[in-house]
């Protein structure tokens, strides 16, 4: 079993628990795990690798995401959402749509943000919410993240409603956070809805009760969309043998040397990712699939 499932996740749930969930349905000995996690309190899509595809996890994470957020001005909150301690801002003031739009821009493009205290980060080998929780004040790094887009769509009183295109590991929360200190409010994110990563969209997505033991491998989807914007080589079937065995094929192409590179073979299969180097036309496999014809 070899492949990829779009699950649409509910609420009041974590992402491990929809693993744990669809791993029932699976024999023992095969695999499973989420890319991207979301927080219980966010819905939408969560991409679930299964069997081998396990090792596609990377790949998928670093695909770019879609957002639909809700977020309300004139409050704080220690998780930097609605489900923390939340403190309003006394004597604030509601701002304009034109204010809001204007403070929108900062947040578009390349930025520079600090996650959450309450983030599933790592520091010093343990989780940052766990120390968040146990009262320990922890320091995270800033980090550069891409938003692409974002959209106001609603704008009434405090309560905002915006969409989001951006990088992986961009933290919705902390643009709502931020958003609020630009002007001099507060802010924290009151809903969360992903709707894509990369070409798994919230409409394609499916509820994790509606797989049985008998559907589950009909839900799987090819290992090729994990690719997304990466280069990728058509390979003959030959060529995909010879990197399935473990050579490194000469193979002339147009692209620039990278060091991620997809092959897929003539029927869209996905071969392996390895580097590319252009200036002697050499696939280097790194990460190699077998995947069936089913």
């Amino acid at each position: 079993m070899f492949g990829l499932l779009n699950i649409n996740k509910p609420a009041s749930v974590t992402s491990r628990d929809v693993v744990n969930q669809i791993q029932r349905l699976l024999p023992r000995e095969i695999r499973i795990g989420h890319a991207g996690t979301l927080d219980p309190m966010a819905t939408g899509v969560l991409v679930l690798c299964v069997g081998q595809a396990t090792r596609l996890v990377p790949y998928v994470q670093e695909l770019k995401k879609s957002y639909r957020a809700g977020f309300r001005l004139g409050c704080r909150s220690d998780t930097d959402d609605v489900t923390g301690t939340v403190i309003e801002t006394t004597d604030a003031r509601v701002p304009s749509r034109e204010d809001v739009e204007a403070a929108l821009h900062q947040f578009r493009g390349t930025i520079v943000q600090t996650p959450p205290q309450y983030s599933a980060l790592r520091v010093s080998g343990k989780r940052a919410y766990d120390l968040a929780r146990s009262g320990v004040a922890v320091e995270l790094a800033p980090r550069e993240v891409e938003v692409t887009r974002l959209d106001l769509l609603r704008c009434e009183g405090f309560d905002l409603e915006v969409v989001i295109d951006c990088s992986s590991g961009t933290y919705i929360r902390s643009i709502a956070r931020d958003l609020g200190e630009a002007l001099e409010l507060g802010g924290l994110m009151t809903s969360l809805v992903r709707t894509a990563i990369g070409p798994f969209t919230i409409a394609e997505s499916i509820p994790p009760d509606s797989l049985t033991q008998d559907t589950i491998a009909s839900a799987l989807l090819p290992a090729a969309l994990s690719i997304g914007d990466l280069p990728c080589l058509s390979v003959t079937d030959s060529q995909a043998a010879a990197i399935r065995h473990g050579q490194k094929p000469t193979l002339p192409s147009t692209i620039a040397s990278h060091p991620t590179v997809a092959t897929v073979d003539p029927h869209g299969r996905l071969v392996a990712f390895g580097e590319y180097e252009a200036e002697i036309a050499k696939f280097h496999p790194r990460n190699v699939f077998q995947e069936s014809d089913d």
